[in-house]
């Protein structure tokens, strides 16, 4: 019995420090994606599952620990945000929306209903991340279209009208209703679970501007932190946060949103899509096992 206690307290220790490397380790991974590509929550979220948390608990906990990266990432793009003032109070009214109504949804629906969902938005969270490519491509080539459209066009006014949302032409610089409303239903999403919402913002909003990826992906990242924000001012609120792993992947997710903004620019994004999948196809397998 003697050898036993020493033993077993060893072992909890062990447990404690992998358990916390585990999540510092996965914050910083989430950081540095949700920066450069989105779907953070891919590698979070399943970390979470595999060390034990309800789906819920990991869902919320797994917000609000990701919130200081997230405000990260959108500090290392402050450059790109220049010009995009308009644009990013527009939208993020609707950011703002949906993730309060995506947050109360998920804290009002029965858990069993969450639990049941979440391998079904994994699943569309991965699709979205392999379609991310060629969506990319996609919205490139139809910003080197538009300038070629002349006079006239709505290419015409390049990067110094609408394109930089200086207000110059309204709804042009910032977006119409329509876009407005698809924002607020990404954000419902995104308050709700929030895997990918990063690349669905991508291509809405570089269909929507004739802008740089560059500076779209700056306004990205500060719809994601009102969602996120709002999100987990409503979970703090009203429902419980494990506050140990919070703290652990808000850490983390604070030092990959630096990294992914001064370094992702030059990493291969398929090596980080390829972590993602990885990632998201074990939580799919633990889940459904």
């Amino acid at each position: 019995m003697s050898c036993e206690g020493p033993r077993t307290s060893v072992e909890r220790v062990s447990h404690a420090v992998v358990e916390a490397l585990a999540l510092f380790g996965a914050g910083i991974a989430a950081g540095t994606i949700n920066a450069v590509v989105g779907s953070g929550t891919l590698i979070t979220f399943p970390t979470l599952l595999a060390l034990g948390y309800p789906p819920v608990l990991a869902n919320v906990t797994n917000n609000v620990g990701l919130v200081p990266g997230v405000l990260s990432g959108v500090h290392g793009y402050r450059a790109e945000l220049a010009g995009q003032r308009n644009r990013v109070r527009r939208l993020g009214t609707a950011s703002l929306c949906g993730g309060l109504v995506g947050a109360i949804l998920l804290l009002v629906l029965p858990a069993d209903a969450f639990e049941a969902i979440v391998p079904v938005l994994i699943c569309v969270a991965l699709v979205m991340v392999v379609l991310q490519p060629r969506l990319a491509r996609w919205v490139a080539a139809r910003q080197q279209a538009r300038p070629e459209q002349g006079p006239g066009g709505h290419g015409s006014g390049g990067h110094g009208s609408g394109g930089r949302g200086s207000g110059g032409r309204g709804a042009e610089a910032v977006g119409g209703p329509v876009l407005w409303v698809l924002v607020f239903c990404t954000g419902i999403y995104g308050g709700y679970f929030g895997a990918a919402q990063g690349v669905l913002l991508i291509g809405l909003l570089g269909v929507a501007f004739d802008d740089t990826l560059q500076r779209v992906n700056a306004v990205k990242n500060v719809l994601a932190a009102v969602v996120n924000g709002v999100a987990a001012v409503v979970f703090i609120a009203f429902s419980h946060v494990a506050w140990g792993a919070a703290a652990l992947l808000a850490v983390g997710s604070i030092l990959g949103g630096q990294l992914g903004a001064h370094v992702g620019r030059q990493l291969p994004p398929w090596r980080l899509r390829v972590v993602i999948i990885c990632v998201g196809v074990a939580a799919l397998v633990k889940i459904m096992v």
